[in-house]
């Protein structure tokens, strides 16, 4: 199976080194200095430093036009921000070659982009459908870090998409002996935990940052979790998405694993850091800071009620400190579970 991954973040080398034992995987970057420092050192020293490329990994920068048409599989590992560009690129040479997603989060609001009256962002799904109904799509999702898939640690994901082709696909490329990939039709569920795990994880690193105990942190998961599944359950997911891998599962690793980047966002924002300067010392984008806003906006749209992403949106934009917002929290009136 011919593989090809663009995108040479930490994520898509990691799915490139991960595969490239059983199959032929090209590893693109749009940067030919980024390429060739990765084939002098066989590491990508900026995002994942220590995990040795191997031999037989593909890496190049040729135009898309002249790599594309020649994979069996598609994946697209860039950051939600370039999703739509780097589909608005594949879209006319793929025809009926499965394609797939790795970023979890909604787009910005981009009103100017094709609705000049947009209310809120989208999912990767829907910018999908929105430039290019007739791609064979899906995600590829589920709890992972970068570096232990790369180190060949046992790790789950999840392949959803409505095209069964594309699960397939996803399965064939990337199911083996330490990485187990389930398929799974629900992309929008998916696809929404994928994006609010990301805002979770920054109210549990806030809540860890203030030093608000063990019983703090499982209720704020679990109320987390519930957040995340109405609104999935909104926007027509199936509940019982929000209880596998891509929900409750991605979930917990990204809201307690200290190699979670949206955790450290909350983690330095609780010890007294500005956004600036937190966002600046990641050195890799923290999906969830940008899709905090949208998610928000989107819930809203929809009527469906999420204080704790609510309050992370109010963290990040300055208008309330962490303790604050955890106050507000705790003072809601007493409801119903």
């Amino acid at each position: 199976m011919k593989l090809l991954i663009l995108g040479a973040g930490a994520w898509g080398t990691a799915l490139a080194i991960q595969a490239s034992t059983r199959h032929q995987v090209t590893l693109w970057a749009r940067s030919e200095a980024i390429i060739e420092d990765m084939g002098m050192r066989h590491v990508n020293q900026r995002y994942l430093p220590g995990q040795h490329l191997p031999d037989q990994l593909l890496l190049s920068h040729a135009p898309l036009a002249e790599l594309v048409p020649q994979a069996d599989l598609v994946v697209v590992a860039v950051p939600m921000a370039a999703l739509r560009d780097m589909l608005l690129a594949c879209a006319p040479l793929l025809g009926q070659r499965p394609v797939a997603w790795l970023c979890k989060g909604f787009e910005a609001v981009l009103p100017s982009i094709a609705n000049p009256n947009a209310a809120f962002g989208l999912l990767a799904h829907e910018v999908q459908q929105q430039i290019a109904p007739h791609l064979q799509a899906g995600m590829l999702s589920g709890p992972s870090f970068a570096q232990e898939v790369a180190a060949r640690q046992p790790a789950a994901l999840v392949a959803a998409s409505t095209h069964a082709a594309v699960r397939d696909a996803l399965v064939q490329a990337f199911h083996g002996d330490n990485l187990r990939v389930y398929a799974n039709e629900d992309i929008v569920g998916v696809e929404v935990g994928g994006a609010v795990k990301n805002v979770m994880a920054i109210a549990t690193g806030l809540c860890d940052g203030l030093n608000l105990g063990m019983n703090a942190r499982a209720a704020l998961i679990t109320r987390g979790l519930a957040e995340m599944t109405r609104l999935g359950l909104a926007m027509g997911a199936k509940a019982d998405t929000f209880m596998g891998l891509s929900g409750l599962g991605d979930l917990v690793l990204t809201a307690t694993g200290d190699l979670s980047r949206n955790r450290q966002v909350g983690l330095a924002l609780a010890q007294g850091k500005s956004l600036d300067q937190v966002l600046r010392s990641l050195g890799h984008v923290a999906e969830g800071v940008y899709s905090a806003h949208t998610v928000v906006q989107r819930a809203q749209h929809l009527g469906v009620d999420m204080p704790i992403a609510q309050g992370v949106v109010a963290v990040l934009q300055g208008q309330t400190a962490p303790s604050e917002a955890v106050a507000a929290l705790m003072g809601r009136g007493a409801k119903g579970e």
